[in-house]
C-alpha cells in the first residue's frame, strides 16, 4: 500500500474558481471592446505600448540581436522538431475502401486553415515553445499561422522568441500575452483572421482562457502549469532525481513535482537534496521552485514496481521520467503520461528544448485521455462516401428499416426514393414504424 512521505497542501486545481472569474471577465470585456481593450490590457499587464501586429522590419531585426551560436542552436532544435513532425505527418494517411459491393468510403486529412500559437514570454522566454507549436503547424500544412507572445515592457518580445517564430513560419506575430492574446486570436483581432485552433502552453490564466473559449475555437489541450513525475528505484542516482525535479518546478510556484519510488532511504536522500538545489538557484527561479515544492511537491513510497505504475497512472503526469534498473519494463506497462523519458541518459529538459518530440503536453490529469501536441492536432480527419446504383439495393433497404425502427420516417423515405428510382420493377421489404419491436 502506498505511503506519502510528503503530501502536497495544494493540487493543480487549487484557485480554479478565482482564476475562472478573472478570465471570464477579461474575455467578455475584450470581446465587447475589441482591439482597444486588448491593447489596454497589454499596457496594464505587460507595460507595453508599442505595435501589436509586428512589422516585417521589427521581426527581421530580432535576428540581428542574437549571437550566431544562439541562432544555430534554435535552428538545430527546429530541424529535429520538424523532422519528427514530418514522420508524424507521414503516418496520417488518406484511404478509400469498398465496404460492400458498390459502397465506397474514404478518409481525407485536411489541414486547419488558421492556427493560433501561444508562446509564453512572461517569467521566462520560451523560445522552444515557438518551435514546438509553429513548426508543427507548418508541417501539418496550416495556411495561416498567428503567433502571440508577451512583450517584456518597452523591449517587446524576446528576440530569441521572435527569431524562432520567424524561421518556423509564423504569418502574423502579435506582441500580446496572457488572456488578451488568447482572446485576440479567437476573435480575429489585429489580423482579421479568427483562429480555428489555439495551441501552446501557458500559466493558469492562459489555460483557463483556452478552456472557457473551447467550442468557439478548437484547442490542443489544457496545457499548464507544467508537471514532472519521477519513478525511481534503488538503482537511481539521487542527485539526478533531485536535479530533474528542481529543473521543472522552477517554471512557477504552482508547478507540481512528484516522486514515486520503492526505496525509503533513497527518498530521504532526495528530499534532503531538493531544498539545497533550490537554494542554489538564482532569485527568480528559487522563489518559484521553493513555493512549488512546498505547496505541490509529493513523495510517494510504493512496495512494488507494479504499484509504482498504478500510482503513476493515477497522477497521469505531463512529463514522466523513469529512472530505474529496467526502464523498458515500464514502457510496456505505463499508459497515462504526456511524454515519457526512459533512463537517466535523457531528461525532460531535452524534450523541452531540442530532442524532437513536442513539449506542449497535457496537464491536470488530461493525459488519461489526450496526448501531446502533434501534427494531427492541426489536421481534420474527414470522411466521404460514394456508391453505385447497385450498391443501393441492399444499403438503402437497411437504412430505411433502421430509420423506421428509430421512428425517423423522413430518413426512411430517403432510402425508399432511391430504391423506387433505381429498381422500379422490384419490391423491397422496407418495414413500417415500430417493426423491430417483438
Amino acid at each position: 500500500m502506498t505511503e506519502y512521505l510528503k503530501r502536497a497542501d495544494k493540487t493543480p486545481t487549487t484557485g480554479a474558481d478565482e482564476t475562472h472569474q478573472i478570465v471570464t471577465d477579461m474575455l467578455a470585456k475584450i470581446e465587447m471592446g475589441g482591439e482597444d481593450t486588448a491593447r489596454q490590457y497589454g499596457r496594464e499587464l505587460d507595460q507595453y505600448d508599442g505595435e501589436i501586429l509586428l512589422s516585417r522590419e521589427t521581426v527581421a531585426a530580432a535576428g540581428q540581436k542574437l549571437t550566431q551560436q544562439a541562432k544555430d542552436d534554435i535552428q538545430w532544435s527546429l530541424a529535429r522538431v520538424r523532422y519528427f513532425a514530418r514522420k508524424q505527418r507521414d503516418a496520417v494517411t488518406d484511404f478509400e475502401t469498398e465496404l460492400s459491393p458498390g459502397v465506397f468510403a474514404g478518409q481525407r486529412s485536411i489541414p486547419i486553415n488558421t492556427a493560433g500559437c501561444y508562446v509564453p514570454g512572461g517569467r521566462y522566454s520560451h523560445v522552444a515553445s515557438a518551435i514546438m507549436s509553429i513548426a508543427t503547424a507548418k508541417v501539418a500544412g496550416v495556411e495561416n499561422i498567428i503567433a502571440c507572445s508577451a512583450p517584456r515592457g518597452g523591449d517587446g518580445i524576446h528576440p530569441g522568441i521572435l527569431y524562432a517564430m520567424d524561421i518556423c513560419g509564423a504569418d502574423h506575430i502579435l506582441a500580446l500575452g496572457g488572456v488578451q492574446a488568447i482572446a485576440a486570436m479567437t476573435f480575429g483581432l489585429f489580423t482579421g483572421h479568427a483562429a480555428n485552433i489555439i495551441v501552446g502552453p501557458g500559466n493558469r490564466f492562459v489555460a483557463e482562457a483556452k478552456r472557457v473559449l473551447y467550442g468557439r475555437v478548437g484547442i490542443d489541450m489544457i496545457a499548464g502549469p507544467t508537471e514532472i513525475l519521477v519513478i525511481a528505484d534503488g538503482a537511481a542516482d539521487p542527485e539526478i532525481i533531485a536535479c530533474d525535479i528542481v529543473s521543472q518546478i522552477e517554471h512557477g510556484p504552482d508547478s507540481p513535482g512528484w516522486l514515486i519510488l520503492d526505496d525509503k532511504d533513497l527518498a530521504a536522500t532526495v528530499q534532503a537534496r531538493i531544498p539545497q538545489l533550490i537554494e542554489a538557484l538564482p532569485k527568480l527561479q528559487k522563489e518559484a521552485a521553493t513555493a512549488a515544492w512546498r505547496d505541490y511537491g509529493e513523495v510517494v513510497l510504493c512496495h512494488s514496481r507494479e504499484e509504482m505504475c498504478e500510482t503513476s497512472d493515477r497522477y497521469a503526469p505531463e512529463h514522466l521520467e523513469v529512472l530505474t534498473a529496467d526502464p523498458n519494463w515500464y514502457l510496456d506497462r505505463l499508459s497515462n503520461y504526456g511524454s515519457l523519458f526512459l533512463g537517466e541518459e535523457t531528461t525532460v529538459t531535452f524534450g523541452d528544448k531540442c530532442s524532437g518530440t513536442n513539449h506542449i503536453l497535457p496537464t491536470k490529469g488530461a493525459a488519461t485521455y489526450s496526448g501531446g501536441l502533434s501534427v494531427g492536432k492541426f489536421i481534420k480527419t474527414v470522411t466521404y462516401q460514394r456508391a453505385t446504383r447497385e450498391g443501393n439495393r441492399e444499403m438503402a433497404a437497411v437504412a430505411a428499416r433502421i430509420s423506421r425502427m428509430e421512428g425517423m420516417e423522413g430518413h426512411a423515405r430517403a432510402g425508399d426514393i432511391r430504391l423506387a428510382k433505381y429498381f422500379p420493377d422490384e419490391d423491397f421489404e422496407l418495414g413500417k414504424l415500430g417493426d423491430a419491436i417483438i
